[in-house]
């Protein structure tokens, strides 16, 4: 027997979610698990609620649709996020990428469109809405740029916190902090800590602005 795909929606407008939610009810190989309106929510129901996918919206009040993915993703790697939004701008797209969303709707798509886009990601690929792959073309830049999560490491960090004490204070393994404090390091150019917590001095982030990240 089939088990039909488990689908949680996190949209903050409640017409936009029953919409959504009516149009999947549609289909016998979805099964809607529930509709949630804030990123936070999502992150503290979805042990509960065992979605194969989740359709998340990118701004919701409180904690966002991105920050809400990289910590999901954080915590359980093979989770499917699917980023629906109203942006059809690339560089939403390419942020939503990066922050490891499996694909990108536009919510004016038609209906058929939402069903294909899950079972593509269901598959294990990448889908994107018509005319979102130039946001796969590299841009020329001087660095790629932090992740919201990444800022925030780099925050903890810089304030001269341990691996375990960044742990503890955001609730991800020793092992996510690590991988982390790599990737920042590599994205920055800095070897050591020292080097991090200058850059973090430097660009405003021990005051908490970040505005240069």
């Amino acid at each position: 027997m089939i088990h039909p795909t488990r689908v949680l929606i996190a949209d903050d407008h409640p017409m936009g979610a029953d919409c959504i939610h009516a149009i999947l009810e549609g289909y016998d190989d979805l099964i809607v698990v529930g509709t949630l309106g804030n990123g936070q929510a999502v992150i503290d129901q979805v042990d509960d609620l065992q979605p194969d996918v989740i359709l998340m919206d990118l701004n919701m009040p409180g904690l966002s649709g991105l920050s809400a993915t990289e910590i999901l993703l954080e915590r359980t790697p093979e989770m499917r996020v699917l980023i629906l939004s109203m942006h059809d701008n690339p560089e939403y797209i390419a942020t939503a990428l990066r922050h490891g969303a499996r694909g990108y709707i536009l919510k004016d798509v038609p209906s058929e469109e939402i069903k294909i886009a899950v079972d593509t990601v269901m598959r294990g690929e990448r889908y994107l809405c018509t005319g979102a792959e130039g946001a796969l073309e590299p841009k020329d830049s001087d660095r790629e740029p932090l992740t919201e999560r990444e800022q925030t490491i780099l925050l903890q960090l810089a304030q001269g916190k341990s691996n375990r004490e960044v742990s503890d204070t955001l609730g991800i393994s020793i092992r996510t902090v690590e991988t982390h404090r790599k990737n920042i390091k590599r994205k920055l150019g800095i070897s050591s800590t020292a080097g991090l917590t200058r850059y973090a001095m430097e660009h405003g982030v021990l005051q908490g602005t970040g505005a240069s990240l």
